[in-house]
């Protein structure tokens, strides 16, 4: 047997020293927590913006600033790791998150919140694709699905519960101990990744003498990827296109992007490896992870929003109302991770595909009289689609790739979702406002003088008013105020209708694109080395 054969082999016979499981769930720790923090801020603001003396749209900055250092971040985690090595970087990473979080809490002003912000975003940056790709070579191919569905219980339950707990903390403490609860479970992850965690004898760390780091490179994908991260956060704010700041970045995002392409994909030694996308798997995969980021964020910023602004319930309750849906995924992930070991990912992902759509065409039938119960119900068929989604996704990524190649695909992989989740939540954003407008320009044109509908409302209106001490019908403003505000409710709750068909509509046109998938064996598929 010649040498090469026999480092291959022992490669492929590799196993770590202790029980995976215990690896799984000890990385799985500083990940939940870093996703949660994408979204835990969020209700803060208001909080943040008030003790630091700083205006509601600068506090924006807090959010942008961790999403863009985040996205920037992702794509080159997977050549960072080839230098520092993987357990050195990822335990790297964890310290700067928790690190950059500590000081956060304790930051005196928003710039120095801000810059504390980006080193956590940079920090937590790297955790998802580390994490991955320890899993990917940790498990055997057969047994993927079930390790990630304990990561996908962090990635998809710590958004949805995120604004949540960060409300409560608010309420109940202050809003530095939303970025203060992260140092425990960081300080407890990189001593268990210390003692835990190896490199595979396949992953070769190369010397960074010997390395020619891409400085071109690595100049526009932090360009380019910035750019695009303020666009979607800030677009909707600053009126889209109507900005000279916003065109600008386009300008600068898409001719970025466009040269990191081209430049990166010449290149004898990238920066990102575009190369992967030749593998048709890997890019459908990276295609479906986009779109469940943007159906994922886009619907988790949707629920509450319209449970909060049209059925009036707490924040509190919007969370309940979540809850359930968090649960259901929980339960589902193993169940969806055991069914990869029998049939192949294409078979799952049709059926997640499926049942995620008619989730939310479903939602399209809400009204403004819907119960608890039937919000929540909607939430838990959602989940059932996500779980049926997640899992297989990432495991049919990795079924034609490389092992050596599982640290630059993992990074692709999340930020395909991270961007799509900021697309998503963009768009949403962007269209329940614009036809929340349309629809009350509808709705108003029949509030004419001749709608004897009309007419006969107000004068029950002013005789309600009228008996409650209020002049009689027809000398009060109050008919009217209520009017209003019916028509902007009706209005609202359209705009939210056409989010949800939007959303159903994109999700279901997917079906198709899973079929160009290649054809892989029940268990993650057979892995070419």
């Amino acid at each position: 047997m010649s040498s090469a054969s026999a480092t291959f082999d022992n490669a492929e016979a590799w196993r770590p020293a202790v029980n995976p499981w215990i690896i799984a769930i000890a990385v799985t720790l500083a990940t939940f927590m870093e996703v949660l923090d994408t979204s835990i801020a969020n209700v803060a603001l208001p909080h943040i913006a008030g003790s630091l003396s700083a205006g509601q749209d600068e506090s924006t900055w807090v959010l942008t600033s961790y999403l863009v250092s985040n996205a920037i971040v992702l794509p080159l985690s997977g050549w960072l790791s080839s230098i520092v090595g993987r357990k050195n970087f990822y335990m790297g990473c964890v310290a700067l998150f928790t690190i950059s979080s500590f000081l956060c809490g304790l930051a005196p002003n928003l710039a120095t919140l801000i810059i504390c912000r980006i080193l956590q975003g940079a920090g937590g940056g790297g955790l998802q694709p580390s994490e991955q790709a320890i899993l990917a070579d940790t498990f055997p191919p057969a047994k993927r699905g079930m390790a990630f569905a304990v990561y996908g219980m962090a990635v998809v339950t710590a958004p949805a519960i995120g604004p949540s707990l960060g409300g409560w903390i608010t309420d109940n403490f202050t809003w530095r101990w939303i970025f203060f609860i992260n140092i425990p479970v960081g300080i407890f992850s990189i001593l268990l990744t210390s003692r835990l965690i190896q490199d595979p004898p396949y992953f070769k760390r190369r010397k960074l003498s010997e390395t020619k780091i891409d400085y071109v490179g690595l100049g526009f994908v932090a360009l380019g990827l910035g750019a695009l991260q303020i666009i979607l956060d800030k677009g909707q704010r600053e009126d889209w296109f109507e900005s000279n700041f916003i065109a600008t970045l386009t300008v600068v995002c898409v001719c970025s992007l466009l040269f990191v392409i081209i430049w990166e994909w010449r290149h004898k030694d990238p920066i990102i490896d575009l190369h992967l996308f030749s593998d048709r798997t890997f890019a459908v995969s990276n295609l479906l992870m986009f779109m469940l980021g943007f159906a994922l964020l886009g619907s988790t910023l949707l629920l509450p929003l319209f449970s909060q602004t049209l059925l009036g319930y707490t924040a509190a309750e919007s969370g309940l109302a979540l809850m359930p849906g968090g649960f259901t995924i929980i339960l589902l992930l193993p169940l969806v991770g055991f069914l990869l070991s029998r049939y192949t990912p294409r078979w799952l992902l049709l059926l997640g595909l499926i049942v995620l759509s008619f989730s939310l065409f479903h939602m399209t039938s809400f009204d403004l009289q819907i119960s608890f119960r039937t919000v929540a119900t909607a939430r838990v068929i959602q989940a059932v689609g996500m779980a049926f989604l997640f899992v297989p996704i990432n495991t049919a990524a990795y079924a034609f790739l490389p092992r050596e190649k599982n640290n630059a695909a993992s990074g692709l992989m999340n930020l395909a979702r991270n961007i799509g989740g900021s697309v998503g939540i963009s768009v949403v954003t962007t269209m329940l406002d614009r036809r929340t407008q349309v629809h009350l320009s509808n709705l108003s044109s029949h509030i004419t003088a001749g709608n004897a509908s009309l007419q006969e409302r107000l004068r029950a209106l002013g005789l309600l008013v009228q008996s409650h001490g209020g002049g009689p019908p027809g000398t009060s403003a109050v008919p009217w105020a209520i009017i209003q505000g019916t028509l902007n409710r009706q209005a609202t709750m359209l705009a939210f209708i056409d989010n949800f068909w939007l959303l159903g509509m994109a999700i279901l046109a997917m079906v198709p694109v899973v079929f160009l998938m290649k054809k892989s064996k029940p268990g993650g598929g057979i892995a070419v080395h």
